[in-house]
């Protein structure tokens, strides 16, 4: 597996992987909008104003990582790719400078949560998810650098 910079190229990839890594392990959560709407989130925005990795086996992206000063924003592996040590390398990426990140995943998501609790990452704060715009329940976490 190898990692590389993500540049907007990439934006169909990204969020096909969203959209799968989404319904399968967060069934939870509101139908999403249109793929359409989704490719032009990553394009103008996502892929923009973060720094953005992507994660590849036998030249297929497999997951990818965006984050920014203080923050972890996105990590979303392919459901057939999740266990086999992609996320923890993407993760790794995001974490490589060493300083503060948070982060916010839903209290839904166990596996997330487990995923970055045992990498050191502190639960910060539970909502009722009114302030994001799936409005379900969240989890705000902090990673120390």
């Amino acid at each position: 597996m190898i990692l590389r910079r993500a540049s907007v190229a990439d934006a169909e990839v990204c969020a096909r992987i969203q959209r799968e890594a989404s319904r399968v392990s967060l069934p939870f959560l509101p139908a999403p909008g249109s793929f359409e709407n989704a490719v032009a989130f990553f394009t103008t925005k996502l892929l923009v104003e973060n720094e953005a990795w992507v994660a590849e086996e036998d030249g297929v992206v497999v997951g990818y990582v965006a984050f920014h000063p203080g923050w972890l924003e996105h990590l979303f592996i392919l459901p057939d790719y999740q266990a086999r040590g992609v996320g923890p390398q993407l993760l790794a990426k995001a974490l490589e400078d060493g300083t503060p990140r948070t982060l916010w995943t839903f209290q839904a998501n166990e596996r997330a949560r487990r995923f970055y609790e045992t990498r050191g990452w502190t639960l910060v704060k539970l909502t009722d998810g009114a302030g994001n715009m799936e409005k379900t329940p969240d989890a705000l976490y902090a990673w120390s650098g």
